[in-house]
């Protein structure tokens, strides 16, 4: 068994190891750790469904509510065949964290169904995705808990789900879910957000180590929303994209990629491949090892381990995606003076944007585009500034301080709860 293997452990552990540490470094009351290790509240739910063929199948879903003591809970809901209830755990705790790493008045909720996307109809997704909106209907809310797109959904199914729940209380309440489409009370910039996101994390942390964006080299890996608009925002901003990856190329320009190109092919099919030779063709090893300002992982999670932290040679490392990089190879970037600027604080431009489309279904009032990444820029820059003086405080990575800030943030809403 290689170390990679060995060292991906359970999501639900590495969560809870991840809040001890930083619960530890703040030296909090050891209450503060107990009410943190647990979500407060999960729920399994079974619900039958009839499927096109008339048979009838039941589905296991589940919603974990991890902490509210800033505010209602939030997260997202994913269609996979490998969602369980560790999982969910782990993803509520985590997002707990992230939204109050961005300050927002939110508790860290988490959903998922078992089930492979792929082998049903959209006629029977949709009658799948109400039946799990109606299991779930008693414990969440405008003002309880309110979920949002994950892996495999979408705003088509968050607008299913609002109208089932909508059915079930006979009152008009958009803001229940987020992400929605804007013609059904979405916000503008929704899809944008992650991405712009990860880009000015990168802009702020070039500036951190005295370099300008404008000529600054990116590696991206991963070419899904996510990076997409990492790209785009960095090409913008005057950067020099040499490298991009999906699923199945990796592509490498040292000039520079044609990124108006590869932008327009990604808008046109959705996917982009090498047909108009951007570049040479590398393994996804060699991009992880290119030697970059920037590195921005926006694929999946244990992307950096321990056998390869070691080939990274990019001055700062943007975590686009969810925990691309595990703790063994955290360690080892440290040691090598990679700058890591965390998942949590990396890619939170979506939850911010999601807050702003629920402040929005609550008023009944809308932003304009600009206004939305204005005001998203205002959340994302204190965030980044917080965290790095937090980091500087107590000498420890953009991690731990992010931990940190977060726990808090929770531990005195806690304690004025009178919790503890």
């Amino acid at each position: 068994m290689s170390n990679a293997a060995k060292e991906t452990l359970n999501p639900f552990e590495i969560a809870q190891k991840q809040v001890k540490a930083a619960c530890d470094r703040l030296n909090t009351d050891p209450a503060v750790y107990e009410i943190l290790k647990n979500p407060l509240r999960v729920l399994e739910v079974t619900f039958p469904v009839k499927l096109d063929n008339g048979t009838v199948k039941t589905f296991t879903g589940y919603r974990a509510q991890h902490n509210n003591a800033v505010g209602p809970y939030k997260g997202g809901i994913r269609f996979h065949p490998h969602v369980n209830m560790d999982e969910v755990k782990a993803l509520s705790t985590w997002m707990t964290f992230k939204c109050c790493v961005a300050g927002l008045p939110y508790g860290g909720g988490k959903g998922g169904i078992t089930l492979d996307p792929k082998d049903y109809s959209e006629a029977e997704l949709e009658r799948i995705a109400r039946g799990y909106a109606n299991a779930i209907a008693p414990l969440i809310g405008e003002k309880i808990d309110i979920p949002a797109p994950d892996v495999n959904t979408n705003g088509k199914v968050m607008s299913w789900m609002v109208d089932e729940y909508e059915s079930i209380v006979k009152y008009s309440a958009p803001g229940v879910f987020t992400g929605k489409p804007v013609e059904f009370g979405g916000s503008l910039a929704r899809n944008e957000a992650t991405g712009y996101g990860v880009n000015f994390a990168a802009v702020q942390a070039l500036e951190k180590i005295g370099k300008d964006v404008k000529g600054a080299t990116y590696a991206i890996q991963g070419f899904g929303n996510v990076g997409y608009h990492t790209g785009l925002y960095a090409h913008d901003a005057g950067a020099k994209v040499v490298a991009v990856s999906t699923v199945d190329v990796a592509i490498y320009n040292e000039n520079g990629l044609d990124m108006d190109a590869v932008l327009k092919e990604y808008q046109t099919n959705g996917f982009i491949t090498n047909e108009a030779g951007y570049g040479r063709e590398i393994t996804n090893a060699e991009l992880l090892a290119l030697d970059v300002d920037v590195l921005a992982p926006c694929a999946l999670e244990n992307q950096i381990t321990s056998e390869n932290a070691g080939d990274v040679k990019a001055k700062i490392v943007v975590e686009g995606a969810n925990g691309p990089t595990t703790p063994e190879a955290d360690a080892i970037l440290q040691a090598n003076g990679v700058l890591v600027v965390p998942d949590i604080l990396a890619n939170c431009g979506g939850v911010v944007v999601s807050y702003f489309e629920w402040v929005q279904n609550l008023q009944g009032y809308y932003w304009e585009f600009n206004e939305v990444q204005q005001k998203q820029t205002v959340v994302l820059r204190r965030a980044f500034q917080d965290i790095w003086n937090l980091a500087q405080e107590y000498g420890v990575d953009l991690r731990t301080a992010s931990y940190m800030m977060s726990i808090r943030r929770i531990e005195k809403a806690m304690k004025a709860r009178g919790w503890y």
